[in-house]
């Protein structure tokens, strides 16, 4: 026998063999492996279909974050200006205040200067009359140191008055 050149009984054996394994694997073997490819093929493709949700919604997310991020910058710039209006606006009711409370204290140390030089002058003026009287009994004392004199004084102021 030889094995090169097979013959027709051989080959005959060999395909029914062949369509007898073919028709074993087509009813017990194909079915379930094709279901099983066809269902690693259907999670498969379930699985890039979830896959492509997720990046989409990935993509949603990210643009809502975005937003977010911007809606957070531009409500803190909001506050940041309200803060800085506030700033100013305290200031400028402090310095108001500031210059109203200056103005009390400038007018009372002016009153009080005022009040302090009426006295200063009344008590100058007392003073000077005090002086005064003292020089003038002293003056009228000496002049008046005689009988004769007193006499002269006294006609002279009778004459002045008098005459007014």
């Amino acid at each position: 026998m030889d094995l090169i050149t097979p013959e027709v009984g051989l080959i005959f054996w060999q395909t029914i063999v062949f369509l007898i394994l073919m028709i074993i694997l087509a009813k017990f073997a194909w079915k379930p492996i094709l279901g099983a490819v066809r269902t690693r093929e259907d999670s498969i493709n379930q699985a890039l279909d979830s896959a492509e949700d997720a990046r989409k919604e990935m993509q949603n997310l990210k643009a809502d974050n975005e937003k977010a991020l911007q809606e957070a910058r531009a409500e803190r710039d909001e506050i940041l200006k309200e803060a800085r209006e506030l700033k100013q606006k305290m200031i400028a009711e402090a310095e108001g205040e500031a210059q109203q409370k200056a103005d009390v204290i400038v007018s009372k140390a002016k009153e009080s200067i005022e009040r302090e030089k009426r006295a200063a002058m009344a008590d100058i003026k007392n003073q000077v009359a005090t002086l005064s009287v003292e020089i003038a009994e002293k003056v009228i004392g000496k002049e008046l140191s005689t009988e004769e004199k007193q006499h002269q004084m006294i006609d002279k102021m009778l004459k002045e008055a008098t005459l007014n």
